[in-house]
């Protein structure tokens, strides 16, 4: 057995809000630099629905100044997981 951390995606979001806002940003600023053509995906995020694909989360980590690690938030639980 290996133990395994599991993203907590209704904290990252909170986090990628928080980011967000004390870099100054609206969410229309960083659908804008992101290339999206509307915001839907960025409020997903947020609201913890869905997570960044890993080349968003580059880009993030590149806006807000910090690590992918530091946007990203895991549950203390772990998920058992047995490795073949």
């Amino acid at each position: 057995m290996m133990a395994l951390p599991s993203v907590n995606m209704t904290k990252t979001g909170e986090n990628i809000a928080a980011m967000r806002i004390n870099a100054g940003m609206t969410v229309r600023e960083l659908q804008n630099i992101l290339g999206f053509t509307t915001p839907q995906a960025i409020y997903k995020w947020q609201q913890g629905q869905s997570l960044p694909a890993i080349d968003n989360l580059v880009v993030l980590a590149t806006i807000f100044g910090v690590t992918m690690d530091e946007i990203i938030v895991t549950d203390n639980d772990i998920i058992r997981c047995g490795i073949v």
